[in-house]
């Protein structure tokens, strides 16, 4: 099927009293392209290291929508400029010119996955999306660890240099039976990849839901037990997604997964053990996924638990890796390791300096490109 895309140009001062006629008409999800410059809270929300260049503010906004093929575009033009002829003493509306074009049907949350095909992370290591087949990687060998991922719509499908920083780095610093705490777990390939490599538990923590949620399927996939904690507002989880946790074993902090002290009991799959101290309890074999923002939620930070992890990576970006440098050794202990990343070489020297000041010892520098991750010893 084709649609009718409608572009009609008016002012930033009347961009939302022609969206919200448009509501009116029945027309949805209007896209507005204008000028306006960032505010310092939009930059910090983007989260993004490279901001866009805009040109100068000249006042314009372009509103863009779509209406089926058969939609009398002369009437429709005619209905819009009449319902907003009344505003037009009240706001400046601009031109209002319209710009009137064919577009095919396409199903935009699904054509990205044409281009993403298996590819090599590192040596003996390959991510394959879900939806492809193994055979697509010339070179694969059966000795190779394959995460298959399907990312939806949270970050992280594991090609970007930022990804595949943190996965040579865990490769070679991860050793059997470490604990692994994920910040900023995106599609959870790094939780994924960590307990591949031999990791005895994981955490994964995300400031979007939608990615906690996503990485537990994506664990599932690849046949690691895996649970979504949702947060009961009473300083309690419950577990909402799970598979084969009854297996698992609630670990002491000091606990190997042949402890004796190790058990299993069927209550593991349901409600935590809400205790006084609220620390979540790590389970063998099991990634935890749940959502929280560790640099603001003190509750958060409490149940994640200190002193209790061998590895934390955290692939965010370097203004966030900043500030975590100052809190991430309490999660850690004595002699872990930080591997962070999504560092643009621009802010090496900076997140160099936040590592050193915190106590850190620097392990390793890696550069891919222009991306750089650091590991870090508590």
């Amino acid at each position: 099927m084709k649609w009718i895309k409608i572009k009609l140009t008016t002012t930033t001062e009347a961009e939302d009293l022609v969206t919200a006629i448009l509501d009116e008409m029945g027309i949805e999800g209007v896209q507005i392209d204008d000028k306006i410059q960032l505010s310092e809270e939009d930059k910090k929300r983007m989260f993004i290291d490279i901001l866009p260049e805009l040109p100068p503010d000249d006042g314009e906004a372009d509103l863009t929508f779509y209406v089926d093929c058969d939609t009398d575009i002369e009437e429709l033009k005619e209905c819009i400029l009449t319902n907003l002829e009344p505003y037009g003493e009240e706001y400046n509306l601009g031109k209002l010119t319209f710009e009137v074009s064919d577009t095919e049907d396409k199903d935009w949350i699904n054509n990205w996955k044409q281009f993403f095909k298996p590819f090599r992370a590192d040596e003996g290591i390959v991510i394959k999306p879900t939806w492809t087949d193994i055979s697509e990687l010339p070179d694969h060998d059966d000795n190779d660890i394959i995460i298959e991922i399907d990312p939806g719509t949270a970050f992280g499908t594991g090609a970007h240099e930022t990804t595949k920083l943190c996965i040579k780095a865990l490769k070679k610093y991860l050793k059997n039976d470490d604990k692994l705490l994920d910040v900023g777990c995106g599609s959870g390939i790094l939780s994924i990849v960590g307990m591949k490599l031999g990791a005895q538990a994981a955490f994964g923590i995300d400031v979007d839901d939608n990615a906690s949620r996503t990485s537990v399927e994506n664990a599932l996939i690849n046949d690691i037990p895996a649970e979504y904690l949702c947060d009961n507002g009473d300083g309690s989880f419950c577990h909402l997604l799970k598979s084969n946790c009854n297996n698992g074993s609630i670990l002491n902090e000091d606990s190997s997964k042949n402890d004796a002290n190790s058990r299993n009991t069927d209550d593991n799959c349901r409600i935590m053990d809400a205790n006084s101290t609220n620390v979540i309890p790590i389970i063998y074999n099991t990634i935890r996924f749940y959502t929280g923002n560790v640099l603001e939620d003190n509750d958060i930070c409490n149940k994640t638990g200190f002193d209790r992890f061998d590895v934390v990576v955290a692939n965010i970006l370097a203004d966030i890796i900043i500030p975590l440098s100052d809190i991430v050794s309490k999660y850690m202990r004595k002699g872990a390791l930080f591997i962070s990343s999504g560092i643009i070489n621009t802010k090496e020297n900076a997140v160099r300096e936040a590592l050193l000041k915190n106590d850190f010892e620097i392990v390793e520098v890696i550069h891919m490109n222009d991306w750089v991750a650091f590991v870090a010893r508590k």
